[in-house]
């Protein structure tokens, strides 16, 4: 799970329980974090509360996750279904064309997913970043009309 790139301070992490915690070092930092790591603070709201920049956070978070210390809470959300991926396709590919595919698999990737695991709670994201990249007006607003009605669907409205 690459966090090195695209902006993590929404995403939310939990502890991992794991029997030989007694063996592993964490300098004040760490610690501080993993305290803070409840599987409902974003990592905006962590770095908050303990007083650092997400810059400073990040190296921090992906240290935890390489010692499988924490995981994301996004790897057991519910994840959007392939039928949302295909309204997708098909409707940036009406606005946009062939283009459509390259667009959607850079804004998963700026955003630190793939299509396999790509929750539910993003989708609005995702369907206003690739909103953006379309440069007619009435081809975006039919765009975004149509995937609003498909977020409906999963439960979920854009923001």
């Amino acid at each position: 799970m690459a966090l090195q790139s695209g902006d993590i301070s929404k995403r939310v992490f939990r502890r991992v329980q794991r029997d030989d915690m007694g063996e592993v070092s964490l300098d004040s930092k760490m610690l501080k974090t993993l305290i803070e790591l409840d599987g409902e603070k974003t990592l905006q709201e962590v770095a908050e509360k303990i007083g650092i920049s997400m810059n400073e956070l990040a190296p921090v978070v992906w240290k935890l996750l390489d010692l499988g210390l924490i995981e994301s809470t996004a790897d057991s959300a519910a994840v959007v279904n392939h039928d949302f991926f295909a309204s997708l396709r098909k409707e940036l590919s009406l606005a946009i064309g062939p283009i459509a595919d390259i667009l959607i698999e850079d804004a998963l990737m700026d955003l630190n997913y793939t299509i396999s695991n790509f929750p539910a709670t993003s989708a609005p994201e995702l369907v206003e970043m690739l909103a953006r990249q379309i440069q007619r007006d009435e081809k975006r607003v039919l765009f975004q009309q149509k995937m609003l009605e498909k977020l409906k669907q999963l439960g979920f409205g854009m923001g």
